[in-house]
C-alpha cells in the first residue's frame, strides 16, 4: 500500500496538472463502488465544472479541494493510481473512473484490486478525517515531546504503534521497519519501553526514512506510479525492507524477517536490540 512518501509524490504531480483545471465530466465509471459516497449519477452532476483549487494531503490520503468549499478523498489503498493524460491514451479494463479536463486531457483512477475509494465530502468529512488521524510526522506539529508522551500511552510493540494512524500519520509498513533499522531498535520493544534517548533517535529516524523517500520519488514495487505513469526509485536505497538474508549495510549482519502483528518484518539482529 502506498505510505505516505508515495501520496506525498502522487499529490506533487497531481498539482502541478490540476490546480487551476476544471473537471468538465465524468466520462466513465466503471467500478461504481469506488465512489463510496454518491451515486454515479450524483457524483457526475456534483463534479461537473467545478475548478481544483488545491491538491493536498493527509497521511494516506490525497485531498483534492474544489472551488464551492467540498473536497475529493482519495485513497490509494493497495494497488490504486491516478493518473493524467491525454484523452486519446488508451485505457484498460482497469481503468475504472475517468474524469475530462478542461484543458483536454483526462483525471484517470485506475486499480487492479479495486480496493481505492473516492469520497466527495464537504468540510465536515474533511474534519471526520483529521479528527481520527495522528500528527503529520513531517509536519510542525509532530515534536518529540507530543511523540514521546504517544508511545508513553502504548504498551503494545513498538512496530505496531508507528502503524496505528490515530498516532502518526501516513508511517506503514516498509518506513516502520526502515526508521526501526535506522534507530537500532527491535520492532518488539513495547512502545512505552523505550528511555528518552531511543525515543529521539526514533523520532528523528523517522523523519529522516521518509524525507529521504520523499526525495527519490517514493518505493515501487509493484503497482506505484505518480501520476505521470513513473516509478519511484527509493526501491534502491531500502536498508532493512525486503532485503531478506542481505547482509546489514551497517554491520554486515544478514537482514531476517519476522512477523510482527502479522506483519512481514524486517530487522538486523545484531543492530536492533
Amino acid at each position: 500500500m502506498p505510505e505516505l512518501p508515495e501520496v506525498e509524490t502522487v499529490r506533487r504531480s497531481l498539482e502541478q496538472e490540476l490546480v487551476g483545471r476544471h473537471f468538465v465530466a465524468l466520462r466513465s465509471l466503471g467500478w461504481p463502488k469506488i465512489v463510496d459516497t454518491h451515486s454515479p449519477e450524483l457524483f457526475a452532476e456534483a463534479i461537473a465544472q467545478r475548478q481544483i483549487q488545491q491538491v493536498q494531503r493527509r497521511a494516506k490520503y490525497l485531498l483534492i479541494a474544489l472551488d464551492n468549499h467540498e473536497t475529493l478523498i482519495v485513497h490509494l489503498r493497495m494497488t490504486g493510481q491516478m493518473l493524467v493524460v491525454a484523452a486519446d491514451e488508451p485505457t484498460d479494463r482497469h481503468t475504472h473512473v475517468v474524469v475530462a479536463l478542461d484543458n483536454g486531457r483526462e483525471l484517470r483512477f485506475h486499480d487492479p484490486r479495486k480496493f481505492g475509494r473516492w469520497s466527495l465530502v464537504d468540510r465536515s468529512g474533511v474534519a471526520a478525517l483529521n479528527q481520527r488521524l495522528g500528527p503529520e510526522p513531517l509536519g510542525d506539529d509532530f515534536t518529540l515531546d507530543d511523540f514521546a508522551q504517544r508511545l508513553s500511552r502504548k504498551a503494545t510493540k513498538i512496530k505496531p504503534t508507528l502503524l496505528d494512524q490515530s498516532v502518526l500519520a501516513g508511517v506503514g509498513n516498509i518506513y516502520a521497519d526502515e526508521a526501526l533499522w535506522l534507530a537500532k531498535i527491535h520492532p518488539l520493544h513495547p512502545a512505552n519501553s523505550l528511555n528518552a534517548s531511543e525515543i529521539a533517535e526514533l523520532f528523528a529516524a523517522i523523519k529522516i526514512v521518509l524525507n529521504n523517500s520523499i526525495e527519490h520519488r517514493g518505493t515501487t514495487l509493484v503497482n506505484y506510479r505518480d501520476a505521470y505513469g513513473a516509478s519511484g526509485e527509493n526501491q534502491y536505497h531500502l536498508e532493512a525492507y525486503g532485503r531478506t538474508g542481505e547482509p546489514c549495510r551497517r554491520c554486515g549482519t544478514p537482514i531476517e524477517r519476522i512477523v510482527v502483528a502479522q506483519r512481514s518484518t524486517h530487522i538486523c539482529p545484531s543492530c536492533q536490540h
